[in-house]
């Protein structure tokens, strides 16, 4: 608020706003959208950068859509419903998609559940929020960039602060803290941010391979150096990891081989839960696609994974179900004939899935 209050006082002819809401309560957005509409009464043009399409709805009059750098079509907010507006910035007209096969994993137990939470939530500001995964099960939570999939999938690996809710693992109570109760509980998380949350640079391809199985074992009994290297001979075969060996260090590597690396990492805790967020961003397509048959492998040998992507046809050739998110919030879940990008669209817009 000091911070727009700042850009107030300079008497502006322009006023640009990036994300000015992200941060703010419901009242404080109200009071700044009255702001807003007093600045455009006295003359002052307000360009008004956010992801919360309900906003833009209620204060903007033409809204611009960017995708990739690019310019799509500045429209205006009477003539571009929200399904519309959705569907641009997707890049995919409702009737263009193709119905993609769903090869869910035959290993799926209905009923089995391996994690489910009740009313969890995060200091990143994740709104509380219900959860379940069966085992053998790909989900995936979906929705535009700022939706809160990421912040949803770091609560239940406790990346962020929990700040409330209930967590059940294999139908017994469990308490997670922090990532180390996460991991004791054979949860893995291959986060967003490869290089800044994932890898660590300067340490060997070995060194970051068994760098979960070392922490889960205590930083006071380290492994010999001969078990480490089978370990990590062991993912580099397995995984196909193209590195001169297993000595150098991971930031020489191909950002798909890194992310095989990282891969590698959860595998050797033998996880039943895999949580993969963003796997295949920045990567060649044949990794992309040897990422997603062994996403596919591991649901069949009974893994449960999450999935995410901002691809959706991937995320609906590779999960049996989908949770969708808008603003921090749940808004859907679509399974079987209902998963499709339409309904994905329609749903993140507010519309039914029938």
């Amino acid at each position: 608020m000091i911070a727009i209050a700042r850009a107030m006082d300079m008497e502006c002819k322009i006023l640009i706003l990036d994300e000015p809401t992200s941060s703010l309560d419901e009242d404080e957005v109200q009071k700044l959208f009255a702001l807003m509409r007093e600045l455009k009464g006295r003359g002052v043009g307000i360009v008004f950068v956010t992801h919360f399409l309900d906003q833009v709805y209620e204060v903007s009059d033409r809204i611009t859509v960017l995708r990739n750098g690019e310019l799509v079509g500045a429209y205006e907010v009477e003539k571009l419903p929200q399904v519309e507006l959705v569907s641009k910035m997707m890049g995919k007209e409702l009737g263009d998609v193709e119905k993609l096969r769903n090869l869910g994993s035959d290993a799926e137990e209905a009923g089995v559940s391996v994690y489910g939470a009740e009313k969890l939530s995060s200091a990143a500001g994740v709104k509380p929020y219900d959860f379940n995964i069966n085992k053998g099960e790909v989900n995936g939570f979906t929705g535009l960039l700022g939706s809160g999939r990421s912040e949803s999938v770091r609560a239940i690996f406790a990346a962020d602060k929990v700040t409330g809710g209930i967590v059940k693992i294999n139908g017994e109570k469990a308490r997670i803290k922090k990532p180390k109760d996460a991991m004791n509980h054979r949860i893995g998380y291959l986060p967003e941010d490869r290089k800044g949350d994932g890898l660590i640079a300067d340490l060997s391809v070995r060194e970051n391979i068994v760098l979960a199985l070392q922490t889960m074992n205590g930083f006071f009994k380290p492994f010999s150096l001969k078990k480490a290297q089978a370990f990590a001979d062991e993912y580099i075969k397995l995984l196909n990891i193209k590195t001169a060996s297993s000595d150098t260090p991971i930031r020489s590597l191909s950002g798909g081989n890194q992310q095989k690396a990282i891969l590698a990492r959860w595998l050797l805790i033998n996880p039943q839960y895999l949580i993969l967020d963003e796997p295949t961003r920045g990567i060649d397509v044949g990794t992309k696609v040897e990422i997603q048959k062994l996403v596919l492998k591991l649901a069949s040998e009974g893994v449960s994974v999450t999935f995410i992507s901002s691809e959706i046809e991937e995320m609906l050739r590779v999960c049996s179900r989908l949770i969708v998110m808008k603003d921090r919030n749940i808004v859907g879940e679509l399974s079987g004939e209902n998963m499709n990008q339409s309904n994905i669209m329609h749903t993140i817009a507010g519309g039914n899935t029938a």
